[in-house]
């Protein structure tokens, strides 16, 4: 009948039907425990015609793990997080994980209360991709069994793993490309969101830039994304100090803070104005933007997620991992 719940098959009736005891269909379905082939294909034949399934969650939750790893990930709808969400699903699923994942976007309370969820789904372990958890909800999960694994957060918080990118290296980088190019008036534009990353990408450039004795106009205003890039432009171009180049924290910011300048100011890029990126999204390399950025090695990171995740390094506790983001040439800087 229309609008009638289905019941799912139980174990015990796929028992009845094929004629075994309970703890057979259980061997039957959990890899390597010791079956007969008759047994088996008893139990295989009689799962299919029931249309059983195997409840791997309940399963687990009688183990001391449940093969279930958790990522908290705010902005999954952005390019970067959308593309590192892609690579540690793949890398997990590869690994025989399965991956749970919630949207921590919002209030920063978001991400205690998904690192809170976790813990009634008795995960194996969380990735947290944005947000920084309460030291004393991670001194829970850890106690707790759960391993916790921090990407791109600079604060070092005691207990989990931190993987991350070399943000100073890279702002460093990009601040002598500028320079090297003939840029005299750098702008550093990022925005108000404030996380460890992008003020360690800041940070790192107005201070290399300080010792070369230039000083850096800084833009640091709304949510992460391509609005800031173009709000950014229609200010620093309308004004009297137009910079002639600039250091973007995010490829996004640096899309919108171009279609501005060229569309709206007329600048012509590179000859007038010099910009790079960080994160090498899809879109860093389109024709109509051909980026310069850095480029996090994001299958390596999902790589050593799952490693952390499973427990496969030599030293297990409190792990920080820091990794190089090479620089990837296209055409919006001049030769140096």
């Amino acid at each position: 009948m229309s609008g009638t719940r289905k019941v799912f098959a139980s174990a015990k009736q796929v028992a009845e039907l094929a004629g075994v005891s309970r703890s057979a269909v259980s061997r039957t379905f959990t890899p390597g425990a010791s079956v007969s082939q008759e047994t088996r294909r008893r139990v295989v034949e009689a799962a299919e015609r029931l249309g059983y399934h195997v409840n791997h969650l309940a399963r687990g939750l009688m183990r001391e793990t449940t093969g279930i790893v958790c990522l908290a990930v705010a902005d999954s709808d952005t390019p970067y997080q959308g593309k590192m969400l892609r690579a540690l699903t793949q890398h997990l699923r590869d690994a025989g994980k399965v991956a749970m994942v919630f949207n921590t976007s919002g209030p920063a309370h978001h991400v205690e209360e998904a690192l809170r969820q976790t813990l009634n789904y008795r995960a194996d372990a969380t990735v947290v991709l944005s947000g920084t958890p309460p030291q004393s909800l991670i001194r829970t999960c850890l106690d707790n069994g759960q391993r916790l694994v921090l990407i791109n957060r600079d604060d070092r918080l005691v207990g989990p793993h931190n993987i991350g990118n070399n943000n100073a290296a890279a702002a460093e980088a990009a601040l002598h490309v500028l320079l090297r190019a003939g840029c005299r008036q750098p702008a550093l534009v990022s925005s108000a969101a404030g996380t460890p990353s992008l003020l360690a990408r800041e940070q790192a450039f107005v201070a290399a830039a300080a010792c070369e004795g230039v000083e850096v106009i800084v833009w640091r205003q709304g949510s992460t994304g391509y609005n800031v890039g173009a709000d950014a432009a229609r200010h620093l171009f309308a004004g009297r100090q137009r910079p002639d180049g600039a250091f973007c924290v995010t490829d996004l910011i640096a899309c919108g803070f171009l279609d501005v300048a060229r569309t709206e100011f007329g600048l012509a890029v590179p000859q007038d104005l010099c910009v790079i990126g960080f994160d090498d999204i899809e879109q860093a390399g389109w024709a109509s933007y051909g980026l310069t950025t850095f480029a996090p090695p994001i299958e390596r990171i999902a790589a050593t997620v799952v490693d952390l995740v499973m427990g496969s390094g030599e030293n297990d506790e409190n792990r920080r991992i820091v990794f190089d983001a090479p620089m990837v040439w296209r055409s919006t800087v001049r030769p140096g």
